[in-house]
């Protein structure tokens, strides 16, 4: 398939536009608090340090995975709001299993990764069930079903959970020694290892991209998220995938937290991670639900929270800041987009008008 260097340029637009609106209104705000514009930027752009390059990979991992769950449901018109919750207690039910150890070494790390996947496809299918069955919205049963799972996995950590001596933190059982993964090296420098499963990361987003692009499901998915109507016409079962659609989303959110559960907690408990799912649903606009952008995006926002580390300390700057930066590209973006869409639209129908012209000179002369 051949290069369209328009469709690329217009395609990159979107999100350089948005990174540099968010630049200007960041700036903008530090002007009128009174903080030092340049000294803020020297402070966010400079080379990470070995140790926080390492991290920055660490995160935006988990960060693609999350982005690329809420991407399945974007596909087919769905705003899956659950993969915090679904990510939160596929975690906790692989680390119970994996907790026991049943499995020698990676048998025992391969079963607990495809328990996060049962247990959170299960969980999202409920909100499928609810939209399909009852008209539920989806959004409204994902929201409700975050707050279900963080009392569920409250009370599992109660039940089944142990207490650290001297604290009153509890978490789950540590898994063996065996199931651990030191990670990769990769960073020259770094006293810290990039996770293992950043593996994990670089597959899902292959079968992501496969599976859409390439697949008969993954036909029917964009379809039927671009046309209802349509794709009935074309023998859809409108229901059936939307339904599969966000099982398969919640299956993919029940893996975001195994990088870091297998690479560095060994345990589920207060030190796992809040929020994720929801840096995954910008992560997956900024990205434009593509396998490819979402990677880049990924990293632009971890990237982001990691340097802003050093903004109270070098330039006495609260490293909330970084708040103002992601709202302001995520506002920019949907914006961006919508400008960039509208050119292009206007760049085929006028594209289209000169080959119609040049048809009919062609014709006329002919005559």
């Amino acid at each position: 398939m051949s290069l369209n260097p328009r469709r690329l340029a217009l395609t990159l637009a979107a999100p350089a536009l948005a990174v540099v609106v968010a630049f200007v209104i960041t700036s903008l705000v530090l002007l009128a608090v009174g903080d030092p514009v340049g000294q803020v930027w020297s402070t966010l752009l400079k080379e990470p340090r070995p140790r926080t390059t390492v991290n920055i990979i660490n995160s935006a991992t988990t960060y693609y995975i999350a982005a690329v769950a809420v991407a399945i449901g974007f596909k087919m018109n769905l705003f899956n709001i659950g993969v915090d919750g679904q990510y939160r207690i596929a975690s906790f039910a692989a680390a119970i299993f994996a907790g026991y150890g049943w499995l020698p070494s990676w048998l025992n790390i391969i079963v607990a990764m495809l328990v996060a996947m049962v247990t959170g496809g299960i969980w999202a299918g409920i909100a499928g069930w609810l939209k399909v069955t009852r008209g539920v919205s989806e959004v409204i049963s994902t929201i409700m079903l975050n707050t279900i799972s963080a009392g569920l996995v409250g009370w599992g950590l109660r039940s089944w959970g142990q207490r650290a001596e001297g604290s009153n933190a509890r978490s789950t059982t540590p898994i063996p020694e065996s199931n651990r993964l030191d990670g990769f090296a990769l960073v020259p420098g770094a006293a810290n290892t990039v996770y293992t499963l950043v593996a994990l990361a670089v597959l899902v987003g292959v079968l992501y991209w496969f599976v859409i692009n390439k697949t008969r499901f993954g036909f029917d998915l964009r379809a039927t998220g671009q046309s209802e109507s349509a794709a009935v016409a074309s023998g859809v079962k409108v229901k059936r995938m939307v339904l599969v659609s966000i099982v398969l989303s919640g299956a993919v959110a029940g893996l975001v937290g195994m990088p870091a559960f297998f690479g560095a907690d060994h345990a589920y408990g207060s030190s796992f991670q809040d929020g994720v799912g929801f840096v995954g649903i910008g992560v997956a606009l900024l990205g434009r639900n593509h396998p490819v952008g979402i990677a880049f995006a990924a990293l632009l926002w971890s990237w982001l929270e990691k340097a802003s580390d050093g903004l109270q300390l070098e330039a006495q700057v609260s490293p909330a800041l970084v708040y103002i930066i992601q709202g302001s590209i995520l506002l920019a973006v949907v914006i961006a987009y919508e400008v960039v869409h509208r050119v292009e639209r206007r760049m085929e129908q006028r594209q289209v008008a000169r080959d119609l012209d040049a048809s009919s000179v062609s014709e006329g002369a002919a005559a």
